[in-house]
């Protein structure tokens, strides 16, 4: 139980360490994230999409 109690002490000390971002950095790495999945989802379902009709007229 004791060493419980020092590992959540020592984790409550280290979180006071971190370096949490500003709220407008957060804003703008979310916007980052979320437009960079957007574009990779939408570049890949293109790819696949092309090689879907590629592999439809070899086919027929």
């Amino acid at each position: 139980m004791q060493r419980l109690v020092k590992f959540f002490q020592s984790v409550a000390r280290e979180m006071k360490k971190v370096s949490w971002p500003k709220r407008k950095e957060l804003t703008r790495y979310t916007i980052i994230v979320l437009s960079t999945i957007t574009f990779v989802s939408v570049f890949f379902a293109l790819i696949d999409t092309g090689i879907s009709e590629l592999i439809r007229l070899v086919i027929e």
